[in-house]
């Protein structure tokens, strides 16, 4: 997906500066508007994030697609998460996952690639998947918030993805944590139960552990090897649209 981009800067810049101050509804509804049938979204079925996006984009435009990644290490929870959002909004998510099964990549890249090599596990695993889940498209929406990090912090509402060749687009960049538990508590939105044993994060199994009251929303991701993100949300070449095998060769 090497797509140039047909948006100046300016022309971006003037988005974000009209959508800064809207609701994150008002966004969802642009987005339709701008890019609908192009437009598809990101739903881990892990972060609470994209489960209000979910639920919002339920009352604008149902027909919307919804697609996650199945790394084939979601949690039993992440499953469960799903199965209720299905049957609390009618709709059928997609799951893009790699060629590349758990014991194929142990035997061409030994046992536990996510310890010796986390970024190659999740350019297998993650990030070519969500290539192919973004063929075709000409926008794609996801939860990432400004709270969420050091690395999301300047998150623009509207930008071009050089990684994946179309526009990105974060209604909730501007909440908080609290914002979204606030939403999802008044309209009672089904939400992942490793929230409540203390998991603000949620990916892999391999990758993701509990933390301590106060720690960063994201220190339980990766911990001890000093990684942050999986890939989808960094900057880097275009991703090729491949099977993972290939891509990991």
């Amino acid at each position: 997906m090497n797509a140039t981009t047909p948006y100046t800067p300016e022309q971006l810049a003037q988005w974000n500066s009209e959508l800064e101050d809207q609701s994150p509804q008002a966004i969802l509804r642009w987005s339709v508007e701008k890019f609908y049938p192009g437009l598809t979204m990101a739903c881990s079925f892990g972060g609470p994030s994209g489960l209000v996006l979910l639920d919002m984009m339920s009352k604008i435009e149902p027909r919307v697609e919804v697609f996650y990644l199945d790394t084939d290490f979601l949690f039993p929870e992440t499953m469960e998460t799903r199965d209720k959002a299905i049957e609390r909004y009618g709709m059928t998510p997609v799951a893009y996952k790699t060629g590349l099964s758990p014991a194929a990549q142990a035997a061409k890249h030994g046992e536990e690639l996510w310890l010796s090599d986390p970024d190659l596990c999740c350019q297998i695993r993650k990030v070519e998947p969500n290539a192919r889940a973004l063929e075709g498209k000409r926008a794609w929406i996801t939860g990432i918030r400004r709270d969420q990090g050091e690395s999301r912090g300047d998150a623009a509402i509207v930008q071009w993805d050089e990684k994946f060749g179309l526009v990105k687009l974060l209604p909730l960049a501007m909440w908080l944590e609290a914002d979204v538990w606030a939403y999802i508590v008044k309209h009672e939105v089904p939400y992942n139960p490793l929230h409540d044993r203390d998991y603000p994060s949620i990916g892999c199994t391999n990758c993701t552990l509990a933390v301590n009251p106060g720690d960063d929303l994201r220190a339980g991701r990766w911990q001890g090897i000093g990684k942050v993100e999986c890939g989808l949300h960094t900057g880097g070449e275009p991703v090729p649209l491949a099977r993972g095998e290939e891509l990991a060769g």
